[in-house]
């Protein structure tokens, strides 16, 4: 038989508080003594009482629940961005439901929903496109969505991303000033935001200079079509490119594994490599990537901050793009401009 389920007022009465002392230590961001803590924990532990979230949510209208979706985890950015994000939510007092999806719109409709069924307070898309059903879905559930590392070309949702036009735009200029006579470059899933601006800004620094791309592939963000497109575009010695920029780290492994181990080129002094986020294994000496650095703390500091915004006050004329600009950290993976590897 199920033991009677412990209440508050029994935990109030034997750490000698109000049952609304009870509450507000079980109520994330309220303010109460550290002693009153202190009491109340210790009498709910000896009682074995736990706060029903639930029914409060219910009671306050507000859920304390952020849903955070994510399109995929093999890319080292996201599982460290994500754990940034879940670390920042919880320490305002928010707990983080984790949806998986895939990067194009196909399935997130059907996740949104579910999302929504649990009463979220705000959602957080990362990296996943957004279809303007659900744009509108969550409006009229008067739900705020933050889009990370991800923006639409639409009113009313708000979005942080990285600079990705000017670091396109400045690995163009970088490898330009390396003298390299054949320049390739290795997409992303053309859907996507960041790949799109990513190489509109490194084409745009190209045409600055009175050049243009020589070879083009697509690697879709997935390590196999990585390979078979570093494959594809260095497979004639006559006509392979002496640089590549591959529009994120995780491809660009792959691509120099390809071009050393397949291939028996050498980088950077037959094939200069440069990618984009600055994942940890860049600055591993097997690679030593030469790449673009997304400052994931300022992206999840601008993130939360929007979110909670939004929360606050749910108005979508607030809305805003936020990008954040990121550096070209140099390594050995390119010739610089003296001809040489540099080193930083």
């Amino acid at each position: 038989m199920m033991a009677d389920k412990v209440t508050s007022l029994q935990v109030a009465q034997r750490a000698g508080v109000s049952q609304s002392a009870v509450s507000r230590v079980f109520t994330p961001g309220a303010s109460v003594s550290k002693k009153t803590a202190e009491k109340v924990r210790q009498a709910a532990d000896d009682l074995g009482y736990r706060p029903n979230v639930l029914a409060r949510a219910m009671v306050s209208g507000k859920s304390r629940i952020i849903g955070l979706v994510v399109a995929y985890l093999e890319n080292y950015f996201y599982p460290e961005a994500l754990e940034k994000l879940s670390n920042a939510l919880q320490s305002q007092g928010y707990h983080v439901l984790v949806f998986m999806a895939s990067q194009t719109a196909g399935n997130v409709d059907n996740v949104v929903g579910e999302i929504l069924d649990y009463q979220v307070d705000g959602i957080v898309m990362a990296s996943v496109a957004m279809s303007s059903d659900v744009a509108v879905r969550c409006e009229q559930a008067g739900v705020p969505v933050v889009l990370f590392n991800r923006y639409e070309d639409r009113e009313g949702v708000t979005s942080v991303t990285s600079d990705n036009f000017a670091g396109g735009r400045k690995v163009a200029e970088y490898l330009l000033a390396g003298d390299h006579r054949r320049i390739g470059y290795i997409a992303g899933w053309e859907g996507a935001s960041t790949q799109r601006d990513r190489e509109a800004g490194f084409v745009a620094g190209l045409t600055a200079a009175g050049r243009s791309l020589d070879a083009r592939a697509v690697g879709n963000f997935k390590l196999e079509q990585a390979r078979d497109a570093a494959r594809g575009m260095f497979a004639d010695p006559d006509n392979r490119p002496d640089a590549v920029f591959v529009a994120n780290d995780h491809m660009a492994f792959a691509v120099m594994d390809v071009i050393r181990f397949e291939l028996g080129l050498r980088i950077p002094q037959d094939v200069s490599v440069v990618g984009y986020d600055d994942v940890p294994p860049a600055s591993w000496l097997a690679y030593n990537l030469t790449t673009v650095r997304q400052r994931a703390n300022l992206m999840v500091d601008e993130t939360v901050k929007a979110l909670l915004t939004r929360i606050g006050n749910f108005d979508t004329t607030r809305a805003r793009k936020i990008t954040i600009d990121g550096p070209l950290i140099v390594r050995g993976s390119t010739r610089g401009p003296a001809g040489g590897p540099q080193q930083g």
